[in-house]
């Protein structure tokens, strides 16, 4: 055994622009949000992941929250660098930390409509956190291997994995993505969509914190339910008055909010079907559609693209840790799994 295995940690890496989620020896040891706080004078990270989250819309002029990643991929280079080091930090929390600091081989998964100078970005990003090997896996496929599917097989499945930042749809067999669409329509054009929408509406502004609440608690696809979440109270300040007031929200109108956004996300399955082989579009006909990320658990939304496209959709058991456990497996299984990595 050489002296490098000896100092080497495996860790597998969903980089989120909404959450970033690291699995070390088998467990999710973090699981924080996309976004670090940093002081405006020194450059220097005052928090990170949930407590940086805690500042975002809060902060005076001397402190900064950013989220590194904007769309799936690095908007800010140096702040995605400190979020990645610092959050491998917390791997150790309360655990004897190691007397030389490891190096790391990592497994990260990225966007399928990744170009090459933001995949570079990745590596890089994840070289200077303390990367020796550091390989990519494409999203979709990191999904599928997280839901069970067996992608070795000669068969057609198709993956939706709604995240933060991008909507991947992408059809898979043989080890490999045959089709697939990557629209910037996701997670954070929700919440912006109900952001606009308590403008307009109720003449009240919200913060995307806010917004990201309502998205959880009462987000909805449809305007009618079978069980329906209870209504929601918001807090925001009146356009009108400029006094803080809240108001009840109700799911249907969340709904009504995030009507066009989802009707995209429509359009590019459809179109993601329009492209599908033949012999692999009577496999999908037979599986139907997967659904992961965190936007598959927006209430209804398996019905309605049912509806849209005619075909059974399932939603993953824990969606929002499907990529990450497909990561963590193909971490573990790297030789076997050489061929689907960058």
């Amino acid at each position: 055994m050489s002296l490098f295995n000896f100092f080497t940690e495996e860790i597998a890496i969903d980089l989120g622009t909404a959450n970033t989620l690291i699995i070390h020896n088998d467990k999710v040891v973090v699981d924080q949000p996309s976004i670090v706080a940093i002081d405006r004078k020194t450059d220097k990270v005052k928090a990170v992941g949930s407590r940086a989250m805690l500042m975002h819309e809060k902060t005076h002029a001397d402190i900064k929250t950013i989220r590194p990643l904007k769309d799936g991929v690095i908007a800010d280079f140096q702040a995605a660098e400190s979020m990645i080091r610092e959050m491998i930090k917390m791997i150790y929390e309360g655990k004897r930390k190691p007397l030389f600091p490891p190096s790391y081989r990592m497994v990260i998964c990225i966007p399928s409509g990744i170009t090459e100078v933001e995949k570079r970005a990745v590596k890089d990003s994840a070289e200077n956190s303390g990367g020796k090997e550091v390989k990519m896996i494409h999203e979709p496929m990191a999904a599928a291997i997280g839901i069970g599917i067996d992608v070795e097989e000669p068969s057609g499945n198709m993956i939706i994995d709604i995240g933060g930042g991008t909507t991947e749809i992408a059809v898979i067999s043989l080890s490999g993505i045959v089709g697939d669409q990557s629209i910037r329509v996701a997670g954070d054009e929700f919440t912006a969509d109900i952001v606009d929408y308590m403008r307009r509406q109720h003449n009240m502004m919200i913060g995307e914190r806010t917004a990201e609440r309502i998205k959880i608690n009462i987000g909805a696809a449809l305007t009618e339910l079978e069980n329906p979440p209870e209504d929601f109270p918001v807090n925001g300040r009146d356009l009108m008055t400029g006094i803080p007031k809240q108001i009840i929200v109700t799911y249907s109108e969340v709904a009504h909010a995030l009507d066009k956004s989802i009707s995209k996300i429509e359009e590019a399955i459809l179109k993601a079907l329009e492209t599908t082989p033949p012999e692999l579009a009577a496999d999908i006909y037979k599986t139907g559609l997967y659904l992961t990320g965190g936007g598959a658990l927006l209430r209804g939304l398996d019905k309605r693209i049912s509806a849209k496209t005619k075909l059974p959709v399932h939603v993953a058991d824990d969606p929002l840790r499907a990529v990450v456990r497909g990561t963590g497996i193909a971490l573990k299984k790297m030789n076997q799994f050489t061929f689907l990595m960058d």
